[in-house]
C-alpha cells in the first residue's frame, strides 16, 4: 500500500506529538521528584513509603494508588488535611508544580 504525501506528513506529525507528550511527562516527573524531595520527603520518605509513626500514606502501595484519585491528591497538597500534620502547600506551589508532584507520586507505584 502506497501512502500519499499528506498521509505521511500526518503520521510524522502524530509521531512527533506522541514523542513530545512522552518527553513532557518525563520532565514533569523529574521536576515532581525534585519538588517532592524538597517539600514532601521529610514526612513521606524519599522513597514515598510514608511513615507509620507520622501516619503518612505509602505511595508505593498499589491499593493506595488505585483507591486515590489525582484530584484527591491535588486537594490535600493544596489545602492540607485536617486532623493530620499535613500542611497546605497551595500558597507555595503553582498548579503545574502540584501536577508534577502528582506525576511523581504516581511513578512510585510498585511494579
Amino acid at each position: 500500500m502506497k501512502l500519499s504525501t499528506s498521509t505521511k506528513c500526518l503520521l510524522i506529525a502524530a509521531g512527533l506529538l506522541v514523542s513530545l507528550l512522552a518527553f513532557q511527562a518525563a520532565v514533569a516527573a523529574a521536576d515532581g521528584a525534585a519538588i517532592f524531595k524538597n517539600n514532601c520527603a521529610m514526612c513521606h520518605g524519599a522513597d514515598g513509603k510514608g511513615s507509620s509513626a507520622l501516619k503518612t500514606p505509602n505511595f508505593t502501595d498499589p491499593k493506595w494508588q488505585a483507591a486515590t484519585k489525582d484530584e484527591e491528591i491535588r486537594d490535600v497538597i493544596k489545602n492540607g488535611k485536617k486532623g493530620t500534620a499535613m500542611p497546605p502547600f497551595g500558597g507555595q506551589l503553582k498548579d503545574e508544580d502540584i501536577s508534577a508532584v502528582i506525576a511523581h507520586i504516581r511513578s512510585l507505584k510498585k511494579k
